[in-house]
């Protein structure tokens, strides 16, 4: 390893240090707890009080495939604000494996409020809900229904609820500029609870708020989302402790991702297993292009024999496995040629594998997303993975040795049929709309892939680290069928 690579190494090791540091300081003069009642997981997070003062409590709930670790911006601003915050897992969601029933989410809400209560720091008198999406609809009944218990209410990208003027009391509604069916039931929501205003007092204060750039996901990281929710519980509890903590962990995750793909251009040298394939060719791209017409086909095929929510032991995530299979044999059968397997590349794709799951997840796993597997996730994680590998092996064969110019194009190329693709898939069979609220993520998972390619130029190792992590990342991220 000569001397530039072993400084880039080194920048590599320091950024992805700092960016550890960073996240671990927003726990600072926190107390933090985690809790299991009756197969729920909880997180609690409160401020350290003194001579037995009480804070103010915030039940904050995520949203469909969501998990705890999404809502831990609110959960840090409130926090550090001067709230106890009590965040869960719904059933089939993340840690908790229970299944998802009609009840689950009230009833996951009831333990979680029956936890947050019972903590020594909270004040019962004084308590608040916050949710997203899915939650927000669990938040905004339980608030309906039990209006005495919670003083406000903060729903962002809201869903279904029945307010009135009297309830849920004072209730702000949120919605990312990008997401334009949100923004409408909430201007409806707003319109049905009586209208903007600022009677806190009486519990009608209403309030609808549109965070500028921002869509379904990117909302639950804007520091404007979190400040607004904030002040809006300050103003309900009269609540003047000051804070100056802004929550940027998402941001350092970003650059310790950053601080790994670097390591990992840096050492990739050591193995050598580059081959020296011909470069793609025209049959290459009508494969790509014919992919998503046989994959989508494919899904209705199967729909037809019953429902395709449920493929693969995840809701959703499992037919998103079976089109990227579908579509890589489709592909594959079209360039009509395949690389000898040798186990050097085996053993390389393995260790690819063990350096993406740390690098996209260990950090994860405390910022964003439950990325350690429950063991009934585990068990479907190889199943999604072997189903994705036709796809990474017909993308690592294309990607060899290409130019910056023409690794652009591909990443492009590959961008737009996914996308393309899974929207002809929500046209065919729009019970698998959850999939529209993922197509921004395409684009960037294609560009970590693409960069692994550069570096690797091996089609196995590709294919064999990248589909793991995949299948690992759709084992993490959906619900579990029931």
């Amino acid at each position: 390893m000569n001397r530039k690579r072993i400084l880039a190494l080194t920048i590599a090791l320091l950024l992805i240090a700092a960016s550890w540091w960073n996240v671990m300081a927003a726990q600072t003069s926190l107390t933090i707890r985690h809790i299991q009642r009756v197969g729920v997981p909880l997180l609690y997070m409160a401020p350290q009080l003194q001579n037995n003062q009480k804070a103010p409590g915030v039940l904050i709930a995520h949203g469909y495939a969501g998990s705890k670790q999404l809502m831990l911006g609110y959960a840090y601003t409130f926090a550090h604000a001067g709230y106890a915050v009590m965040l869960w897992d719904f059933n089939s969601h993340a840690a908790n494996t229970q299944p998802l029933q009609q009840d689950s989410l009230s009833s996951n809400l009831n333990v979680a409020y029956t936890a947050l209560i019972e903590q020594p720091e909270v004040d019962k008198l004084r308590l608040a809900t916050l949710g997203h999406s899915m939650g927000s609809g669990a938040v905004m009944s339980a608030a309906i229904d039990n209006v005495n218990n919670y003083a406000a209410t903060i729903a962002v990208s809201p869903t279904g609820a029945r307010p009135t003027i009297n309830a849920p009391r004072n209730l702000q509604l949120q919605a990312g500029s990008w997401e334009g069916r949100f923004i409408t039931n909430a201007q409806r929501l707003l319109q049905i609870a009586g209208g903007e205003n600022r009677n806190f007092a009486d519990g009608k204060a209403r309030n609808l708020i549109i965070i500028p750039n921002a869509e379904h996901i990117t909302i639950l990281f804007r520091t404007r989302s979190h400040q607004a929710a904030k002040n809006w519980l300050d103003a309900t509890f009269g609540v003047q402790r000051q804070s100056n903590y802004i929550d940027n962990r998402i941001i350092w995750y970003f650059v310790q991702l950053v601080g790994w793909l670097v390591a990992l251009g840096t050492i990739t040298p050591i193995f050598n297993i580059s081959l020296n394939e011909k470069s793609p060719k025209i049959v290459d791209w009508a494969g790509l292009l014919a992919a998503p017409f046989f994959a989508s086909g494919a899904l209705m095929l199967f729909n037809s024999f019953g429902n395709i929510d449920g493929l693969g032991g995840v809701l959703v995530g499992g037919a998103v496995s079976i089109w990227y299979g579908v579509a890589g044999i489709t592909w594959l059968l079209i360039m009509a040629r395949l690389p000898r397997l040798r186990i050097q590349a085996f053993f390389t794709g393995i260790a690819l594998f063990a350096l993406l799951w740390i690098a996209f997840g260990a950090m994860a796993q405390v910022v964003w997303l439950q990325w350690l597997l429950a063991p009934v996730r585990l068990q479907l994680f190889p199943i999604l993975a072997i189903t994705c590998f036709p796809w990474f092996l017909a993308s690592g064969i294309t990607q060899q040795h290409l130019t910056l110019g023409k690794r652009v194009l591909w990443w492009l190329g590959q961008s737009i049929v996914l996308i393309g693709g899974f929207i002809l898939v929500l046209y065919l069979l729009p019970q698998l709309g959850f999939i529209a609220l993922l197509l921004p993520v395409f684009p960037v998972l294609v560009a970590i892939f693409s960069f692994t390619a550069s570096v690797l130029n091996e089609p196995w190792s590709y294919a064999i680290g990248n589909a793991l992590f995949f299948g690992w990342a759709l084992a993490a991220t959906f619900p579990l069928a029931s």
